[in-house]
């Protein structure tokens, strides 16, 4: 029996020798790839596999109907928008994720950006290399404002936590809110319309695509800033562009886009005022993907076991 890991999930060949020997104790043959790998290479290191591990990098149908010996997929990574899930689903392959694994990463990004924004550091780093002084780079608190969550999930709720810590007063939204919570639920049109700081953490799927769109914007107040950490597609970003252009938010911390970094030039977001772009690292901390390989090593282990877990 064999596994395959198609391409780097964030740790050397030698932590992965470790994980083998610690977690799947030596049970099946592990090749291990590092480099990066189109889509025919996919299926030249998936052949002949039973199991197959891969992080954020899509692996969809095409490559999944030229590997018939597949029986599991680790995904090192919370999202498997990039997998050919009904294909999964249809030939019985069994899915497992790596859900918890960038909690505290991924919070920590937006409260950096959401700090990057009140305090204007770019602006600020600018002005010393220019330079000039702080005149005119008057910042604001975290401390007393209201702090919107859009999906209420383990990532969101951290997110909340850490806002909270801040001296922030957090809504929160979710489809079936908890009976019981610290937090304060409401309806995310009342949400974007109340709170001064709007953090998105819904997954990507049909329902969420698109849904912060040019009217969602509208009901956003002028000094509010938007943080998207979550999927890209879910947030237009033609209609956030504008709305930074006109003025009618007053900022934005974006992560993901509508595919993985590195963006098109022609990008609305790369031209649009008072925003912070990072090229989806939320997840990427030396913490989290030692976590995240963890639980990638261990999901093939409970596989094997005929007890899969973090099953999707």
């Amino acid at each position: 029996m064999k596994l395959s890991i198609v391409e780097s999930i964030g740790i050397d060949e030698k932590k992965c020798q470790e994980l083998t020997r610690k977690i799947l104790h030596d049970r099946i043959e592990v090749a291990y790839y590092n480099s990066p790998a189109d889509d025919e290479e996919k299926i030249k290191r998936s052949q002949g596999a039973q199991a197959v591990m891969i992080a954020n990098r899509p692996y969809k149908d095409n490559i999944l109907e030229k590997c018939p010996e597949l029986e599991m997929l680790s995904v090192a990574f919370t999202g498997v928008d990039h997998v050919g899930m009904e294909y999964c689903h249809k030939k019985n392959i069994i899915v497992s994720n790596c859900a918890g694994y960038a909690n505290e990463a991924v919070s920590e990004l937006v409260l950096g950006m959401c700090i990057a924004l009140y305090r204007k550091l770019a602006e600020c780093g600018k002005a010393v290399y220019d330079g000039k002084t702080g005149a005119g780079l008057l910042g604001l608190e975290l401390a007393g404002k209201t702090f919107g969550i859009i999906g209420a999930g383990a990532i969101g709720m951290k997110t909340a936590a850490l806002a909270k810590a801040f001296g922030c007063e957090v809504y929160c939204y979710k489809r079936t809110p908890p009976q019981n919570s610290e937090y304060k639920f409401s309806d995310m049109d009342s949400i974007l319309r109340t709170c001064d700081i709007i953090s998105l953490h819904m997954p990507l799927n049909d329902s969420t695509r698109g849904m912060i769109n040019a009217e969602k914007i509208e009901l956003m107040k002028k000094n509010a800033i938007l943080i998207n950490t979550a999927r890209g597609p879910i947030v237009d970003a033609k209609a956030l562009a504008q709305a930074l252009e006109n003025g009618q938010i007053a900022g934005a911390g974006i992560d993901v886009f509508d595919g993985e970094p590195p963006i098109p030039e022609d990008n609305p977001l790369l031209k649009a005022p008072n925003i912070v772009l990072t090229p989806h690292i939320g997840f990427a901390t030396k913490e989290a993907l030692e976590k995240r390989a963890v639980i990638a090593f261990e999901n093939v282990a409970e596989w094997l076991d005929g007890k899969p877990q973090n099953v999707m």
